[in-house]
């Protein structure tokens, strides 16, 4: 290692200014002796960790990092491999989140290893980055095959509702026709409002974005979803605080993002429940706020629905956004990754949590700001 001193520093002073620089870095740093006790540990790594802030120097980093079994592993073997990771990716089970590392070994004046230092740097927001850019292309490439075969599709449609129509006039005295042609117009409306759903999804989201207040966008959302769904005898208990700040959103977007959240609670309790839906302002990262470059937290609403109803088993809570993947009897599958469509457009975030038997819990994460202009992948006429 080449260690250049500042002309006019003692080493004292040196050692401070050196302690300064890494505890500064926007990339996380830990450093171990030979025997396993934390160095060094920046306030970057603290927070990727999520570690207190008190003195954690000098205690056995297996202690420190218990809560992170991901980190224990690439550590365990820094004295024991022959040929140490760079620049590696990982993907952290307890936070759920992505660092690209370097792993070296700290050696002393004869070349012996006293040492380790995991240099890393927090990915997170590199790859929601990259994972919206490629779902953007598989919906232009999907969105022009779609709009080609809505317009083949709507027109037979239409002409079926027509034809059965008549018919229905044709044979008014007989009640099992008349019942045959509800059920085929039923059938055509249906096919129809399919088709219609694929189209909203592929379309690019154009936001209209304007001073947006919450609570407008979760009352007009409920009368929305009251009228779409059955509600029964369920209890909507909305709880936001009366500061919460004006977000830049496009409210009517807002509306369907909550509306789609909660036709999706009524029919998993089917009639009977609770949906809360509570609202927070977060400023800090610990708190929950958006890194939008990947380091410095923006004002942040966090907005939580979570229902008391059976939750649903893992392999499904795993591909609940996806396209098309659904449930239902009935339904297209595409009202939450349209949710997860609008909430992208909005540089937010959308994240759920749930148990089989325990309830669901959605978490919309929305910047009060907007810090571009957001819109969908273009698509052909």
């Amino acid at each position: 290692m080449l260690m250049v001193k500042p002309a006019g520093h003692s080493t004292g002073n040196l050692d401070v200014f050196f302690r300064h620089m890494v505890g500064n870095m926007r990339n996380g740093v830990l450093a171990i002796d030979r025997d396993g006790g934390v160095v060094l540990l920046n306030e970057e790594a603290r927070r990727l960790f999520h570690l207190r802030a008190d003195s954690l120097e000098g205690r056995p980093y297996a202690d420190v990092l218990h809560e992170h079994p991901d980190i224990l592993r690439v550590l365990g073997g820094a004295f024991e491999l022959k040929s140490l990771p760079n620049r590696a990716e990982l993907r952290l089970k307890s936070t759920d989140t992505v660092i690209g590392y370097t792993l070296s070994l700290v050696r002393d004046d004869d070349g012996e290893p006293v040492g380790a230092a995991l240099f890393f740097k927090d990915l997170t927001h590199v790859e929601q980055i990259e994972e919206r850019e490629r779902l953007r292309d598989r919906l232009a490439a999907v969105g022009e095959m779609a709009a080609v075969m809505a317009h083949e599709i709507k027109n037979p449609l239409a002409g079926i509702e027509v034809l059965a129509g008549l018919l229905r006039r044709k044979v008014p005295d007989n009640a099992d026709a008349q019942a045959l042609v509800k059920d085929i117009i039923n059938e055509a409306k249906m096919a129809n409002a399919i088709v219609q759903e694929v189209l909203a999804f592929v379309r690019p989201v154009r936001l209209q974005v304007d001073r947006t207040a919450l609570s407008d966008a979760i009352t007009a959302a409920v009368l929305m979803a009251d009228g779409k769904a059955t509600r029964g005898t369920i209890l909507v208990d909305v709880a936001l605080p009366k500061d919460l700040p004006l977000l830049g959103a496009d409210q009517h977007q807002l509306t369907q993002v909550f509306c789609n959240l909660l036709i999706n609670a009524y029919e998993a309790l089917e009639g009977r429940g609770k949906i809360e839906i509570a609202a927070r302002l977060a400023h800090t990262a610990a708190d929950g706020a958006l890194l939008p470059d990947g380091h410095q937290a923006v004002a942040t609403v966090v907005v939580d629905v979570a229902d008391d109803g059976p939750g649903m088993p893992a392999d499904i809570a795993e591909r609940i956004f996806n396209p098309f993947f659904t449930t239902k009897a009935q339904g297209s599958g595409l009202g939450l990754a349209i949710v997860r469509k609008i909430v992208d457009a909005h540089e937010g975030r959308i994240d759920m949590t749930t148990q089989d038997g325990r309830g669901t819990r959605f978490r919309l994460t929305l910047p009060v700001e907007p810090h571009k202009k957001a819109e969908g992948p273009r698509q052909k006429a």
